[in-house]
């Protein structure tokens, strides 16, 4: 990488840090382009370069977390699968959680109408989450600890529905909860009661 791609990639993330900061304190409606590139010491134009509006924002520091959450499960060695999945639905809200109702509000209002959504990434976010929870749940029964008659796309299509339904109820709710509560008490009460009749007893 040379001195001019260095300098590219370090502009494109203190725009990305700035913008983020604004959009959790502020929401995005409250935030222009030129408040970013103000406070991030450029030129208003030099911001285009990197995104293409400002919603672009939301969805980048969005999609690196969770696509890091995704390949840490994909690759556990966790064996019981109730552990694996709270782990994995923790990490999950835990995200929501530290990026604030601002932005988890921005990012439900456009890809809740794919058609809105200019990047195929945020378009399948949806699929892509639902293919993650599945692919945990088929590993359970290859790995021998879900039986092997486990409806396991019925399931995680329940499954996922709880999940974001959470996300969804915390910012309808005005975050009057903790998603991080809410997951814990979802996973001790309704999922182990959802896969009891498929978990083989060694």
């Amino acid at each position: 990488m040379n001195l001019r791609e260095k300098a590219a990639l370090e502009t494109h993330k203190k725009l990305l840090k700035i913008g983020k900061k604004l959009i959790i304190k502020n929401g995005l409606q409250n935030v222009s382009v030129e408040d970013i590139t103000n406070a991030a010491g450029v030129a208003k134009g030099t911001f285009y370069t990197y995104f293409k509006r400002k919603e672009d924002i939301v969805y980048e520091i969005c999609r690196e977390p969770f696509g890091e959450i995704a390949k840490r499960f994909k690759n556990s060695k966790e064996t019981d699968i109730n552990k694996k999945l709270y782990e994995y639905f923790n990490d999950f809200m835990y995200e929501i959680q530290r990026y604030g109702i601002n932005v988890c509000r921005e990012w439900l209002r456009d890809v809740i109408t794919p058609a809105n959504v200019t990047d195929s990434k945020d378009t399948k976010k949806w699929q892509y989450d639902t293919q993650t929870l599945l692919d945990i749940l088929n590993f359970a029964v290859k790995n021998g600890e879900l039986k092997q008659n486990t409806p396991t796309k019925i399931l995680t299509h329940i499954i996922i529905t709880q999940l974001y339904g959470m996300m969804i109820c915390w910012c309808m709710s005005d975050a009057e909860f903790e998603p991080s509560k809410w997951t814990k008490e979802f996973c001790e009460i309704q999922l182990n009661n959802i896969l009891k009749p498929y978990i083989n007893k060694h």
